[in-house]
């Protein structure tokens, strides 16, 4: 069954994994190729994670402060789709990827306030953006949801056309999210998580059966 919104499953660490989203009905697939991060995978790991992924679906490499040319080369190697940038990569970085790599970049921001967030969203014009939790010393995978309200001040168009939002989304709150903000598509991570990096079937069959589900 077709869901009614895109939703992509992020910190995947295992081929099986990577397989069961797309089974799902992912719309997306996520690798962090980030040294800081507890989902870390090896340029390896991630080709082969990527390769378990059916056809058709986006398969995003996510990186921090990596210079163009070493996301181009993963780009490459491991297949990708499509690259989220989630450090404090400039506009002109993100162009440079997009320009080296020759697929979608995702810029993720964030959020701390609303000012800040206008702001932000409106200085990139990457071909989307993801919306994440601010925390001082930590980059994602939270757990922690922020105030929708502040992306729900977005313009519609922008919401719709190329919000990802993200932020502590799970089984349980994931209807009350999209009903705040309406966003293009939505990012799950830690939410489906037995540990950091391992997801749980049963967490991941209940997030699909709710948007499969979804008649709003």
């Amino acid at each position: 069954m077709k869901l009614k919104t895109r939703i992509k499953i992020c910190g995947i660490t295992s081929p099986g994994d990577a397989a069961a989203a797309a089974r799902a009905g992912a719309w997306a697939v996520g690798v962090i190729l980030a040294r800081e991060s507890p989902r870390r995978v090896t340029i390896e790991q991630a080709r082969e994670i990527m390769a378990a992924a059916t056809v058709g679906i986006e398969k995003v490499g996510v990186f921090v402060n990596e210079s163009p040319e070493a996301v181009a080369a993963a780009v490459s190697v491991c297949g990708l789709t499509a690259v989220q940038l989630h450090g404090e990569e400039t506009p002109k970085q993100c162009r440079q990827v997009a320009d080296l790599a020759g697929v979608v970049v995702i810029k993720a921001l964030r959020v701390s306030e609303a000012g800040q967030l206008a702001r932000g969203v409106a200085s990139f014009d990457t071909g989307l953006v993801l919306l994440d939790t601010y925390e001082p010393n930590r980059r994602g995978g939270t757990g922690k949801a922020f105030d929708w309200g502040l992306a729900a001040a977005l313009p519609e168009e922008t919401r719709s056309g190329r919000l990802i939002l993200s932020g502590g989304l799970n089984a349980e709150n994931i209807l009350d999210a999209l009903d705040a903000v309406g966003p293009y598509a939505v990012d799950v991570s830690s939410g489906i998580e037995s540990a950091p990096g391992i997801k749980d079937p049963g967490e991941m069959e209940r997030l699909f059966d709710i948007l499969k589900e979804m008649k709003r």
